[in-house]
């Protein structure tokens, strides 16, 4: 039987689905975002960044919802090169949902996979996308300031979200001093990689400011005939045009001409044994010349702030985002039969344009009405996505999965399109937060009320699918700040997540819907850089989307629940030595479903129990003057490999580590040298499956060294 898979895999990658689809590619603890270094010049007002669980400059501490920070230290500290791995050691987070892939930044949520590709913001606005195809965007790491995570529903500020959380990127700022850096890298599979970040004043009154960062790197991958590539490039410009008005000019341009491995192999043959034999986790069961992912994506946009007084501020943010796909892919699906060594292969193509504007005006006002204190936020946004899609399949010979032998060409009838269709989505929203303070109480109430157009149009039937939609989104919270550090907090988020999935009808599936209570223990002991939470939480979802088999029709299945706990805490032992560890229960599982052999089985892409505990020492003094070296373990348990629940992934723990060196110790002045280590034991482990069809292997050892000169 041939499947025409024809769905990408970013639409289908979540755990509300059975399957993505196989042939595609699916700090500061006070406050929760760092404000840019631009604010040295303290007679002046610049952009900060926001909150992005508030939208306002709010502490981490004093905010009722999970907030987990990652910043530029501990990212140059652990040397991630992807936010999937910036965010490895938050719990609750599961980053391995396709994983040694590289290609896209999955990051599956309080155990929903639904927003994996799609709930990632820059600087305040949504990075565009469409779900239902290969136009998913990633953003280089080292052109980001801080890696703000928040868990649980966010629709009452930005819309349509999945329940899961939201990932709020900052991207590096023009700085009004100067600073600037060199930084070579390489490392195993031909790592090799060249960046340079140069900031400071335009002018003798530090009124202009830029910033320029740029990165090309290229490297093999663990897998055969493959290889990842990318060059970008961010300028940027901040124009303090008076005391109380500021504008930062951002564009960021990105080309991926090799996009890396996206493929996986059945579960009989990677996780068991198939014939008496493993496959290797560096088999590649694709064609070379049948083989590409190619991304170019352009944004351009601005940050505009304007304080009316001393209590007032307006902002606008906007951008304009476009991008090119194209993708060819040859994949094995299944055994040929039980007793063969060979798999079924097929051939699937995209070729994508997608262009997408994103705005949001907001006004800030702190006020005082009796005992308590207000701070105000009234905005309206707008998102507009338009991608033009054309998609291609064909079928190829199979091929012996212990045994490789490549060169095949597609077999007859040959590769024919499947689609060609325009996906068009809207949204316009209006919202209002009130954040009071009222002694040591902070209560939050938020209400949102969005416009959402989808439309699909099929050029090839020469038919088309509407959605119009309509959607209230709400929270509620409430928080004690006792004066020993002590918060506990309690909460209550609203989240729906409108898709372009069509039914058996060709009909628009109706938007996914969320709800969340959360309540939890925040403690910051006074005058530290200390922070420990612990949250318990409760997400039901309906109308959630699934399907059986990639050539099936969507339907909404029915409902989900995740339930759960996390821990984590970040911790400074003494000056020189910071601990921060993290534990996450995550129960969901499927409450309501048309197949009733489905009710109570839990999600894919989930782990039950999820661990993870990294510290850092610094050597300040004696012959390790100027030494610093980090080691981490994480841990994974009790992950589904199908919905059927007829499986589970084996439980596996990873090791990373660090060591860096100050060269100016030995008189190289803005030298400094680190060697960082991915999978130290090498330890060979499948991440996760979507299916008995389709499981990924996990990334092995990688070892880089990188160089770098400040001056």
């Amino acid at each position: 039987m041939h499947y025409v898979l024809r769905y990408p895999a970013s639409a289908l990658a979540c755990a509300c689905l059975s399957f993505p689809v196989w042939a595609q590619q699916t700090g500061d603890n006070t406050v929760a975002t760092t404000a840019s270094a631009e604010t040295a010049n303290l007679d002046t007002v610049t952009v900060t960044g926001q909150s992005a669980a508030t939208k306002t400059e709010t502490p981490i501490v004093e905010t009722p919802q999970t907030v987990s920070n990652v910043d530029r230290a501990e990212m140059d500290e652990r040397g991630v090169r992807t936010v999937r791995e910036a965010a490895q050691y938050t719990p609750g987070v599961y980053t391995n949902q396709v994983g040694a892939s590289n290609r896209y930044d999955y990051l599956v949520m309080r155990g929903f996979s639904d927003g994996s590709l799609s709930n990632t913001y820059l600087d305040g606005l949504k990075v565009m996308g469409d779900a239902n195809g290969y136009s998913s965007m990633v953003i280089d790491p080292w052109f980001l300031d801080n890696v703000e995570i928040v868990k649980g529903p966010a629709s009452v500020l930005y819309g349509r979200s999945s329940p899961g959380g939201l990932v709020a990127l900052t991207s590096k700022k023009p700085l009004f001093e100067n600073r600037n850096e060199l930084r070579f890298s390489t490392g195993t599979n031909s790592q090799r990689s060249a960046a340079f970040d140069f900031s400071g004043p335009l002018d003798d009154e530090r009124r202009v400011a830029y910033r320029l960062v740029g990165i090309g790197s290229k490297s093999d991958t663990q897998f055969d005939h493959v290889e990842e590539e990318r060059y970008a490039i961010a300028p940027s410009i901040t124009w303090d045009a008076t005391d109380d008005t500021s504008i930062t000019l951002m564009a960021y341009l990105q080309k991926d001409p090799e996009g890396g491995y996206h493929s996986g192999v059945p579960y009989e043959g990677a996780v068991s044994r198939h014939n008496g034999r493993h496959i290797s986790n560096n088999f590649f069961d694709g064609e070379a010349d049948y083989d590409k992912y190619e991304r170019t994506q352009r944004m351009f946009g601005y940050n505009l702030e304007h304080r009316f007084s001393d209590n007032v501020t307006g902002r606008q943010k906007l951008r304009y985002l476009n991008s090119d796909v194209e993708l060819n892919q040859v994949y094995g699906f299944g055994w040929v039969s039980p007793d063969s060594n060979e798999l079924n292969r097929y051939y699937s193509g995209g070729r994508e344009s997608l262009q997408a504007w994103t705005v949001d005006n907001q006004v800030e006002a702190k006020l005082e009405s009796g005992f308590i204190d207000h701070t105000v936020l009234v905005g309206v946004d707008y998102q507009k996505r338009k991608n033009d899609v054309t998609w291609t399949y064909g079928s190829f010979p199979s091929l012996d999965a212990f045994n490789p032998s490549y060169g095949a060409d597609p077999e007859a009838p040959g590769i024919y399109t499947t689609a060609d269709e325009r996906h068009e989505l809207s949204q316009t929203g209006i919202y209002l937060q009130d954040q009071m303070a009222i002694d040591q109480w902070r209560l939050t109430l938020g209400g949102r009320y969005d416009w959402v157009d989808i439309k699909n149009k099929n050029h090839l039937t020469d038919s088309e699918s509407k959605l119009d939609d309509t959607q209230f989104s709400g929270r509620v919270g409430a928080l004690y700040l006792f004066d020993n550090g002590l918060a506990p907090y309690l909460s209550y988020n609203t989240a729906f997540t409108p898709t372009s999935f069509v039914d058996a009808e060709g009909d628009l599936l109706e938007p996914m819907e969320g709800e969340q209570w959360e309540t939890g223990l925040k403690y910051q002991p006074p005058g530290s850089r200390d922070l420990y939470t612990l949250s318990l939480f409760r997400i039901n979802q309906e109308n959630v989307a699934t399907k059986e088999q990639p050539s099936d029709p969507y339907r909404s299945v029915g409902e989900i629940r995740s339930q759960g706990v996390e821990l984590q805490a970040r911790t400074w032992l003494t000056d020189n030595f910071r601990l921060q560890a993290g534990y996450s229960y995550t129960d969901i599982r499927y409450t309501k479903s048309d197949d009733p052999e489905e009710d109570g089985n839990y999600a894919i892409y989930a782990p039950r129990h999820q661990a993870s505990l990294w510290g850092h020492y610094a050597f300040d003094r004696g012959a390790l003057d100027g030494l610093d070296a980090g080691l981490g373990v994480r841990y994974y348990a009790d992950v589904y490999a199908d919905r059927a629940n007829t499986e589970t992934v084996p439980d596996y723990t990873l090791v990373d580590a660090a060591v860096g060196y100050d060269l100016s110790q030995v008189g190289l002045q803005g030298v400094s040298a680190r060697v960082n280590v991915g999978n130290l034991l090498d330890k060979e482990y499948v991440a996760s499956c979507n299916s008995l069809e389709y499981c990924y292997f996990g990334a092995e050892r990688n070892v880089t060294a990188t160089v770098s000169y400040q001056f």
